[in-house]
């Protein structure tokens, strides 16, 4: 698949999880609902934070930082657009469920953080 085939299809994928977190908003209420509306709302965020994070991740790493090859730089970007699309769910559900606190967050992003060096260091020893 060529770069530009793979821009488009990302952000239409981007824009059509979009349009359904809006419709996820205006039409489920979140305390008469069942498991599949949160499961829809959860899941239709973390597609529209990880397409957003993963277009705007590659752009950086390949336009500004002059990234020679293309294929890290998506493999890369859509890694941690993935990460930060699932820190920022968690954060939100633990919020929705009053869980959230200090100790909390820390936990998760030192786990996250952790998470990310384990994934660097098997991309690299993989690469060997």
């Amino acid at each position: 698949m060529s770069l530009s085939k793979y821009l488009i299809i990302m952000t239409i994928g981007t824009i059509g999880a979009f349009v359904c977190l809006v419709l996820a908003v205006l039409t489920i209420d979140p305390f008469a609902t069942n498991w599949l509306g949160l499961a829809l709302f959860y899941s239709s965020l973390m597609v529209t934070v990880m397409g957003l994070v993963s277009i705007i991740g590659f752009i950086f790493r390949f336009v500004i930082l002059r990234n020679k090859l293309a294929a890290s730089a998506v493999i890369i970007s859509f890694r941690q657009a993935f990460v930060i699309a699932l820190l920022i769910a968690l954060t939100l559900f633990l919020l929705a469920h009053r869980l959230f606190s200090w100790l909390n967050m820390t936990l998760l992003i030192v786990g996250f953080t952790v998470l990310e060096f384990i994934l660097i260091s098997l991309s690299l020893h993989h690469d060997e």
